[in-house]
């Protein structure tokens, strides 16, 4: 699997109640190594993908720390050091109460300026499946990289699946813009706001349904309330999520997403893909930061492990 996506630093802060405007709100914060393609393509290779390579841009200042930390979590590091832009930083704020749901303030830096000169079709040789985050569409470079990258998968016969990454950017982007950007993927794996905005509707059913028309499999993913998997306009799945004590969600998505992907590459059928990933999710919002244990401990029970 090759994952083109961002490498940033994720300051996680976990505070409990309200923020406390003008004055201290008590918290514990980490810094953690994150950006949804990286955790993507760890969650890959803790679910069983035994090759896993991840595309992305980083600055001088963490180029080193990030390489070592994708390395030891069994990712193929193919980081491109950007000399003038520091690597992306988000700061991630987590009401540790009883949702942990999360705010994000991202600082995307070297992360939006990978582009087609940082790409080669040889990038392809080997690889069964692309994956795609939604955060390359949010800059020019990033837009012209995917038109680039989805010529070659193409000319490959390389299917790509696609994370949309972000509700607030899609809608600075345009819906319309981004699906025609989306011409070519097989697989969609909005979030419930993402599809809802894609297609204007309230109802992530429906939303999922109607989008199965533009592409061959749709996968929203919706948290607590597990996952409906869509194909040929009408819904023919929902799967349950499993029961978590969630401390972070932060990478909850990511997870489903490196997980469902890994099933499908091992021979599982979308449904059976999307158990994989909701199990996957449930894990990661019990764990601080949007990646996997290390790779040391990753799932490797016997049998075929996916490429």
């Amino acid at each position: 699997m090759l994952v083109v996506g961002e490498v940033v630093t994720d300051v996680v802060a976990r505070h409990r109640g309200p923020l406390a405007a003008g004055t201290d709100t008590a918290a514990t914060v980490r810094t953690v190594p994150g950006g949804a393609g990286a955790n993507v393509a760890c969650w890959a290779v803790h679910e069983g993908c035994a090759d896993v390579r991840l595309l992305g841009r980083v600055g001088l200042d963490a180029a080193e720390w990030h390489e070592r930390e994708l390395t030891a979590s069994g990712v193929r590091p193919l980081l491109v050091t950007d000399p003038e832009a520091p690597t992306g930083t988000v700061i991630c704020l987590v009401d540790s109460g009883a949702s942990a749901e999360r705010t994000f303030l991202t600082d995307s830096g070297a992360s939006l300026r990978l582009a087609p000169d940082d790409w080669s079709p040889a990038l392809l040789d080997g690889v069964a499946r692309l994956h795609l985050s939604g955060y390359l569409f949010f800059s020019g470079s990033g837009r012209a990289l995917v038109s680039v990258v989805l010529e070659s998968a193409r000319a490959r016969g390389v299917p790509v699946s696609l994370d949309p990454a972000s509700a607030g950017f899609l809608t600075e982007l345009g819906v319309d813009r981004f699906l025609d950007l989306c011409a070519g993927v097989d697989v969609l794996l909005p979030s419930r706001d993402e599809a809802c905005l894609l297609t204007g509707l309230p109802d992530p059913a429906d939303a999922a349904a109607k989008l199965s028309r533009h592409f061959p499999l749709v996968v929203a993913k919706l948290g607590s309330d597990g996952a409906l998997v869509a194909r040929s306009g009408s819904v023919r799945a929902r799967v349950p999520a499993l029961r978590a004590t969630p401390r972070d969600t932060t990478g909850a998505g990511d997870a489903f997403t490196g997980a469902f992907l890994t099933a499908l590459l091992g021979g599982a059928g979308p449904e059976e893909a999307a158990r994989v990933g909701c199990a996957a999710g449930a894990r990661a919002v019990e764990r601080v930061g949007g990646r996997p244990p290390a790779a040391h401990t990753r799932r490797d029970e016997g049998g075929s492990r996916a490429h």
